[in-house]
């Protein structure tokens, strides 16, 4: 995967295992392999992988929550004068906005290839110190020039905040909705602290809920404090949380899971031989050429792959950077709109998981990017047609974030989880964050202060891209549909090496796609 914090590059031992179900045969006569992957005798698989869970998913959740948190938090910050104090006209803020999926999107693989020279703990840890140190330069610019120069660094240093992880198929989504979920939780957070740290200059705090306020009131209240502004703390204290976090997870950030020293050598053996009984051979140990990268972007499913995920990051990201703009127009005031920007967040987050659950559960992918995509859809017709009832609009915000955000996992470890093999995998992984990102580029400029209050061309636009990933998902899901039944039809045993079993990745006959 792009800037993967815990995708192997040394390569695999020859290991021996069983073939499971919609895998690839890797024995060298086409035929079933002689020996089995076996749990260690002291515990079980499923111990197992609770162990590297609870070692692995706090650490990459924490990360991307920050880095999100950062990311977005400067839609917080417009709630409480940044355009005013810093002179924005115009549409400057969106091109502030703009400016970091500039270098986000360009500086992905290299990013990539300095994870794999350094380590997770050096590297990742490293840009999450600097991108903490630039939010919190931040929320000390005086003009346009420094806000577009901090969002540029701010897009250089998250560049490679995508850490891949060591899953099979049929496990992998629950984990990936739980680090995508960190969105959801960091906009929640964002919208809290952003009330807190504005609550001295609006004080309105009977006309929210009292436990919305005692939340609030768990951050110092310290706008004004040294002549700075509420919006320059958000940035000056979220950056200083990021950086502290960073420099704790430069001695604790683990390793590789199968290298790690929590685990034992017959259980770094098993965590190795149980991955390549689901994907083979993974080519690792090959460098990566531009024939392999051409190759892989004429397959017409890895294109479908980066459609989907570019649909979706246009409400995605529209929602995120403008959510407080939005909720502002249903007559808000500054804090009410802050606190009023978190329960989406929230319910979002709970949705995403329960949906991450059942498609683990049930082994399915494509129903549960579907049913979410169908749920956005719908959401944003009722916002377009909806325009006398801000209570309403208010709840089907929560629909949006919903459909939105339970979606965007599946998309993404469905697609990157059919990926066999090294080359395939880090490749087409890094096509559809890559080129799906180009969508964050568009969410910039659609909900305008000049469209306000209905925003229909924002969420007329967001509709459009929503379809665009549907028709993508359903054609990816016709396309290995109609292959599985082909390969099944077809003479496996044509007597492949493993050398070109490897090569292959999921092109290889006998693998068979996960749906």
């Amino acid at each position: 995967m792009p800037s993967s914090a815990f995708e192997n590059e040394k390569g695999q031992e020859e290991l021996t295992y069983t073939r499971g179900p919609g895998t690839t045969d890797t024995s060298d006569d086409g035929g079933e392999p002689s020996g089995a992957v076996v749990c260690p005798s002291h515990t079980t698989e499923r111990k197992m992988m609770w162990r590297v869970d609870w070692h692995i998913l706090p650490f990459v959740t924490i990360l991307y929550l920050l880095a999100f948190l950062d990311r977005v938090n400067i839609a917080n910050a417009r709630a409480f004068n940044l355009e005013a104090d810093l002179g924005l006209k115009k549409t400057e803020y969106n091109t502030a906005l703009t400016i970091f999926f500039v270098p986000y999107i360009l500086f992905e693989i290299p990013s990539n290839i300095l994870l794999k020279r350094f380590s997770p703990r050096i590297w990742l840890s490293g840009c999450m110190f600097l991108f903490g140190l630039v939010s919190i330069f931040q929320g000390l610019t005086q003009n346009y020039g420094g806000l577009l120069a901090t969002r540029f660094f701010l897009g250089l240093f998250e560049a490679g905040m995508f850490p891949g992880m060591w899953y099979k198929r049929d496990e992998a989504q629950k984990r990936y909705s739980l680090f995508f979920s960190s969105t959801s939780l960091a906009g929640a957070f964002g919208g809290l602290l952003a009330s807190a740290i504005g609550k001295r200059k609006h004080s309105d705090n009977n006309r929210y809920p009292r436990s919305w306020e005692t939340s609030a009131n768990l951050v110092t209240l310290v706008d004004g404090v040294r002549g700075y502004s509420g919006w320059r703390w958000i940035f000056i204290l979220e950056g200083l949380l990021t950086a502290v976090v960073a420099l704790v997870f430069f001695f604790t950030f683990p390793a590789f899971p199968e290298e790690s020293k929590w685990l034992s050598e017959e259980e770094q053996t098993y965590i190795k031989a149980r991955l390549k009984a689901e994907q083979g051979n993974n080519g690792a140990e090959r460098k990566i050429t531009f024939r392999d990268v051409l190759t892989v972007l004429r397959d017409h499913r890895v294109i479908l792959g980066g459609f989907m995920y570019f649909g979706l990051i246009v409400p995605a990201y529209g929602y995120a950077f403008f959510a407080p703009t939005i909720i502002k127009t249903y007559n808000y005031s500054p804090i009410q709109t802050q606190l009023h920007s978190v329960p989406p967040w929230a319910v979002s987050f709970v949705f995403s998981l329960i949906t991450a659950a059942f498609s683990d559960w049930t082994r399915h992918r494509a129903f549960f990017a579907l049913a979410p995509l169908g749920l956005l859809i719908a959401a944003i017709g009722v916002l377009l047609s909806v325009h006398t009832n801000t209570t309403a609009e208010y709840a089907v915000l929560h629909l949006f974030t919903s459909g939105t955000y339970a979606v965007l996992p599946i998309i993404v470890c469905w697609f990157q989880m059919n990926l066999g093999g090294h080359h395939r995998r880090a490749i087409g992984s890094a096509w559809q964050v890559g080129f799906g990102n180009l969508g964050g580029i568009i969410a910039t400029y659609i909900f305008l202060d000049t469209d306000a209050p209905y925003f229909t061309k924002g969420y007329a636009v967001c509709l459009g891209f929503a379809v665009v990933s549907a028709l993508a998902s359903v054609l990816y899901l016709i396309s290995i549909h109609v292959e599985n039944r082909r390969r099944d039809k077809t003479a496996t045993n044509i007597g492949l090496s493993e050398y070109e079993k490897t090569e292959l990745g999921d092109l290889n006959p006998n693998y068979r796609y996960m749906y």
